[in-house]
């Protein structure tokens, strides 16, 4: 049987928990984001003491307070000068997020 792993976040963390392992990235050093494509797509988070994780970018849309805290701190490594690879990533998943947000809202609102 296949599980979805969970994913948590909290200030400067991200973790997923699959049914084996656990992976913890930090995500106020992040070094690089990237978008895997192929069967379904990933977002590999990658901080510079070699940690990686590899999320769904569906969770994040699904979940706007994990894609805050994600940004916020990537923000961080960003002006630290940590995160040498990965505005473009960052910036196709927070255009998705912000393009499901505004349709949800045209779906509630009865405007779609």
């Amino acid at each position: 049987m296949l599980y979805p792993p969970r994913v948590s976040v909290g200030e400067g963390w991200l973790a997923s928990h699959g049914p084996l392992q656990k992976r913890r990235v930090r995500t106020d050093l992040l070094v690089s984001v990237r978008c895997l494509d192929g069967v379904s797509q990933r977002l590999l988070l990658r901080d510079m003491f070699g940690a990686r994780v590899e999320i769904n970018p569906q969770v994040l849309v699904n979940n706007p307070e994990l894609w805050h805290r994600l940004d916020e701190d990537a923000q961080k490594s960003a002006a630290s000068g940590s995160l040498t690879c990965g505005a473009t990533a960052l910036r196709k998943v927070s255009e998705r997020i912000d393009r499901e947000t505004a349709l949800t809202v045209f779906k509630v609102s009865g405007l779609d």
